[in-house]
Protein backbone atom coordinates (compact mmCIF):
# COMPACT_ATOMS: atom_id res chain seq x y z
CA UNK A 1 0.00 0.00 0.00
CA UNK A 2 1.49 3.54 -0.98
CA UNK A 3 2.22 5.39 2.17
CA UNK A 4 0.14 8.21 1.40
CA UNK A 5 -2.24 6.03 2.10
CA UNK A 6 -1.59 4.80 5.09
CA UNK A 7 -0.81 8.28 6.56
CA UNK A 8 -4.80 8.64 5.35
CA UNK A 9 -5.59 5.84 7.46
CA UNK A 10 -3.84 6.90 10.37
CA UNK A 11 -4.99 10.14 9.94
CA UNK A 12 -9.03 8.47 10.16
CA UNK A 13 -7.51 6.83 13.60
CA UNK A 14 -6.98 10.72 14.55
CA UNK A 15 -9.75 11.98 13.66
CA UNK A 16 -11.44 9.45 16.13
CA UNK A 17 -9.23 10.81 18.83
CA UNK A 18 -10.40 14.23 18.38
CA UNK A 19 -14.08 13.23 18.25
CA UNK A 20 -13.75 11.07 21.64
CA UNK A 21 -11.65 13.64 23.08
CA UNK A 22 -13.90 16.46 22.63
CA UNK A 23 -17.26 14.24 23.73
CA UNK A 24 -15.63 13.34 27.00
CA UNK A 25 -14.54 16.55 28.26
CA UNK A 26 -18.17 17.94 26.95
CA UNK A 27 -20.06 14.81 29.02
CA UNK A 28 -17.84 15.55 32.01
CA UNK A 29 -19.50 18.98 31.71
CA UNK A 30 -22.97 18.77 30.37
CA UNK A 31 -23.17 14.36 31.80
CA UNK A 32 -24.55 11.46 30.32
CA UNK A 33 -27.94 12.30 30.13
CA UNK A 34 -27.08 15.25 27.87
CA UNK A 35 -24.60 12.64 25.80
CA UNK A 36 -27.11 9.94 25.11
CA UNK A 37 -30.33 12.48 24.42
CA UNK A 38 -31.30 14.21 21.55
CA UNK A 39 -29.16 17.51 22.45
CA UNK A 40 -31.99 19.65 21.83
CA UNK A 41 -31.44 21.58 25.30
CA UNK A 42 -29.60 25.40 25.60
CA UNK A 43 -26.32 24.65 27.63
CA UNK A 44 -24.59 26.60 28.98
CA UNK A 45 -20.86 27.42 27.00
CA UNK A 46 -18.59 24.87 27.11
CA UNK A 47 -15.67 24.85 29.50
CA UNK A 48 -12.51 26.11 28.24
CA UNK A 49 -11.18 22.65 27.67
CA UNK A 50 -14.49 21.93 25.61
CA UNK A 51 -14.21 24.26 23.61
CA UNK A 52 -10.83 23.86 22.93
CA UNK A 53 -11.48 20.59 22.14
CA UNK A 54 -14.15 21.23 19.91
CA UNK A 55 -12.14 23.79 17.93
CA UNK A 56 -9.37 21.69 17.42
CA UNK A 57 -11.76 18.81 16.33
CA UNK A 58 -13.42 21.46 13.85
CA UNK A 59 -9.96 22.22 12.69
CA UNK A 60 -8.83 19.10 11.82
CA UNK A 61 -11.85 18.67 9.90
CA UNK A 62 -10.86 22.14 7.62
CA UNK A 63 -7.81 20.52 6.84
CA UNK A 64 -8.50 16.44 6.53
CA UNK A 65 -10.09 16.91 2.77
CA UNK A 66 -6.73 18.77 1.73
CA UNK A 67 -4.82 15.62 2.79
CA UNK A 68 -6.89 13.46 1.16
CA UNK A 69 -7.31 15.70 -1.90
CA UNK A 70 -3.28 15.95 -2.06
CA UNK A 71 -2.76 12.42 -0.64
CA UNK A 72 -5.25 10.39 -2.03
CA UNK A 73 -4.89 12.65 -5.43
CA UNK A 74 -0.90 11.92 -6.03
CA UNK A 75 -1.23 8.49 -5.51
CA UNK A 76 -4.27 7.94 -8.31
CA UNK A 77 -2.30 10.77 -10.77
CA UNK A 78 1.06 7.66 -10.58
CA UNK A 79 2.72 10.88 -8.80
CA UNK A 80 3.64 9.56 -5.55
CA UNK A 81 6.27 9.44 -3.98
CA UNK A 82 9.13 9.32 -1.06
CA UNK A 83 8.85 13.26 -1.26
CA UNK A 84 4.76 12.82 -1.33
CA UNK A 85 5.08 10.34 1.59
CA UNK A 86 7.12 12.40 3.68
CA UNK A 87 5.11 15.27 3.28
CA UNK A 88 2.08 13.31 4.58
CA UNK A 89 4.09 11.96 7.56
CA UNK A 90 5.21 14.78 8.39
CA UNK A 91 1.44 16.56 8.15
CA UNK A 92 0.40 13.83 10.05
CA UNK A 93 2.65 14.41 13.32
CA UNK A 94 1.93 17.73 12.89
CA UNK A 95 -1.78 17.22 13.17
CA UNK A 96 -1.06 15.02 16.39
CA UNK A 97 1.22 17.22 18.11
CA UNK A 98 -1.48 20.50 17.32
CA UNK A 99 -4.23 18.12 19.42
CA UNK A 100 -2.62 17.96 23.08
CA UNK A 101 -0.95 21.70 22.20
CA UNK A 102 -4.32 23.14 21.32
CA UNK A 103 -6.16 20.82 24.79
CA UNK A 104 -2.94 22.49 26.83
CA UNK A 105 -3.78 25.89 25.30
CA UNK A 106 -0.69 26.69 24.14
CA UNK A 107 -1.15 29.16 21.66
CA UNK A 108 2.12 30.61 19.67
CA UNK A 109 3.77 26.75 19.64
CA UNK A 110 0.08 25.17 18.47
CA UNK A 111 0.14 28.04 15.39
CA UNK A 112 3.88 27.03 14.25
CA UNK A 113 3.25 23.30 14.81
CA UNK A 114 -0.30 24.26 12.72
CA UNK A 115 1.84 25.96 10.27
CA UNK A 116 4.23 23.51 9.43
CA UNK A 117 1.35 20.72 8.73
CA UNK A 118 0.13 23.29 6.69
CA UNK A 119 3.41 24.09 4.39
CA UNK A 120 3.48 20.09 4.35
CA UNK A 121 0.07 19.35 2.91
CA UNK A 122 0.99 22.09 -0.01
CA UNK A 123 3.34 19.46 -1.12
CA UNK A 124 1.14 17.03 -2.71
CA UNK A 125 -1.06 19.33 -3.98
CA UNK A 126 1.65 21.65 -5.74
CA UNK A 127 3.17 17.84 -6.92
CA UNK A 128 -0.45 17.13 -8.07
CA UNK A 129 -0.66 20.05 -9.73
CA UNK A 130 2.47 21.02 -11.25
CA UNK A 131 4.68 17.82 -10.84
Amino acid sequence: MAGELTVLALAGVLLMVHIFAAIHVKTQQYGRDWNMGARDETLPPPSPVAGRLSRAQANFLETLPLAIIGLAGVVIAGKAGPVTVLAGWVWLVARAVYLPLYWAGIPKIRTLVWGVGLVALLVPLGVLLFG
